[in-house]
């Protein structure tokens, strides 16, 4: 039997799967996705311009990702509406983690510091009725004890409309137990830490002298440096060569992964490969934490301003100042941006590992496919050493 998920998971999966529910039908398998145009050939690699990087020594574990501008989100009409239209976005250089935090990256904050997640303590009523429509009965008492969203797989098929069918708040979920209390991460040092809300990853980056990427940062290096923007990182072909680049779903989904890609789970950081600036995993795995609040509609407003700015170009970005999910009952309510995809995303269902995709989660909200990544600017990196 199913647990009942809590107030906050019901609030964050509803907008998520009005989202995902308004997603453009797909039906073809991942390399045909695209079959409407003619994949446009793997943009060939060139030597980059090193003369204006940074001196070595970097930041330990971190790439450096080159100033330049690109265009930001897509026009491309299989895509969500929140991915639209697409706009130009000029940013500075910085460095970027090469791969998303580690569970030992995280035990290792832990140990330094004696930080408790958002998942590892009781739910306060109190804050979370500022999240649910008025009105909303407070829940049983054993409702609030500590816990988290963890995937629990359907055994048949199931309607994909409903989240619940493969997500249960479970008591006990934690970034130690991310899939409840009778699991450990015992042995999974190089997995991606999960189960971390926005104030869990915001803590950790605080104490490693670094901060989340705003949307526009993590959007311009998962490209890598390709001079056209293809759907996915690395070309149209979601398979190039019959090749996986990425952990998703592989099977029929929700119910039956196939682990055709080499995992049905999880998979250890810099398990497929980098992409132009060196950086692993920015497709599927896990869903990564930005610092941009969610607006559906930050796009188009950002198009709207690079329209009325001399060349026509947004510069450093740092996202909108309020939150807007139409898909919720309370559209306002506070949410951040996550990029990415996860191994959860398949091409029937919300396609995610591309990079424009993009989702607003409640801050205080983990799960288990969930993680983040770090990024550090030239100033700050000076002023920690």
């Amino acid at each position: 039997m199913r647990t009942l998920l809590h107030p906050s998971a019901l609030s964050c999966l509803a907008a998520v799967t009005a989202l995902c529910a308004a997603a453009p039908a797909q039906t073809a398998e991942p390399s045909q996705a695209s079959a409407a145009q003619p994949p446009r050939p793997a943009a060939a690699k060139t030597v980059p311009d090193t003369s204006a990087w940074p001196a070595k020594p970097w930041p330990p574990g971190m790439v450096w990702v080159p100033a330049g501008e690109y265009s930001m989100g897509t026009d491309d009409p299989n895509s969500l509406q929140n991915e639209r239209p697409a706009h130009r976005v000029k940013l500075d250089g910085f460095w970027m983690d090469e791969h998303d935090v580690t569970n030992a990256e995280f035990a290792r904050f832990v140990d330094a510091t004696q930080y408790i997640t958002i998942a590892e303590r009781p739910v306060d009523w109190e804050e979370l009725k500022k999240q649910v429509p008025p009105g909303t009965p407070k829940p049983p008492d054993e409702m609030l004890a500590p816990g988290s969203l963890a995937y629990t797989p359907p055994d048949a098929p199931v309607d994909v409309r409903d989240m619940q069918n493969w997500w249960t708040w479970t008591t006990g979920a934690s970034w130690r137990h991310p899939d409840g209390p009778q699991s450990d991460i015992t042995g999974k040092d190089d997995l991606p830490v999960t189960q971390v809300a926005w104030d869990d990853a915001v803590a950790y980056a605080d104490w490693a002298h670094k901060r989340l990427p705003t949307e526009a940062e993590w959007e311009y290096a998962a490209r890598g440096g390709a001079p056209i923007n293809t759907r996915f990182w690395w070309g149209d072909e979601f398979r190039p060569d019959g090749k996986f680049m990425c952990n998703s779903f592989t099977g029929e989904f929700p119910w039956h992964n196939t682990a055709e890609d080499g995992f049905a789970g999880l998979a250890p950081v810099k398990s497929f490969p980098p992409n132009g600036f060196g950086l692993y995993d920015m497709a599927g795995n896990v869903w990564q934490w930005t610092s941009d609040i969610y607006r559906a509609d930050a796009h188009a407003l950002s198009a709207d301003e690079a329209a009325h700015t001399p060349g026509g170009c947004c510069i450093n970005p740092r996202g909108p100042a309020t939150s807007f999910n139409p898909v919720r009952n309370m559209p306002e309510v506070l949410e951040r941006v996550v990029k990415g995809g996860s191994f959860l995303c398949h091409v029937s269902y919300c396609e995610s590992y591309r990079p424009t995709a993009r989702r607003g989660t409640p801050p205080d909200t983990g799960t288990g496919h969930t993680g983040f990544r770090c990024v550090m600017s030239p100033p700050e990196s000076a002023g920690k050493r």
